[in-house]
């Protein structure tokens, strides 16, 4: 339907898990967890080869994010490619 069903079905949607003053959000553990894991599999490789990730991950812990919470934002962003891959090779109204 769209890129945030995608992500809910993919379980990498961010849940608010805010408290007081602390504004942050959490792992959704909905979903499928195989695409899911796939998808943390692929972050947690860009992660040691690829140098943007890499540069990603160190400016999201330099602005006080944990590892944890980027690897959620890294698994979004890459639920977010493979939902427009996928809509771009089946568009809306055709058959399978």
């Amino acid at each position: 339907r769209s890129e945030a069903a995608f992500a809910k079905l993919a379980g990498v949607c961010p849940i608010p898990a805010s408290s007081g003053n602390v504004v942050r959000f959490r792992l959704n553990r909905s979903g499928d967890r195989r695409l899911n894991s796939a998808l943390y599999m692929v972050a947690v490789t860009r992660l040691s080869h690829h140098k943007k990730s890499q540069a990603y991950m160190a400016r999201r812990l330099s602005e006080g994010k944990t590892k944890k919470e980027t690897i959620r934002c890294m698994k979004r962003a890459l639920a977010r490619s493979v939902y427009r891959i996928l809509e771009a090779t089946n568009p809306i109204g055709q058959a399978a």
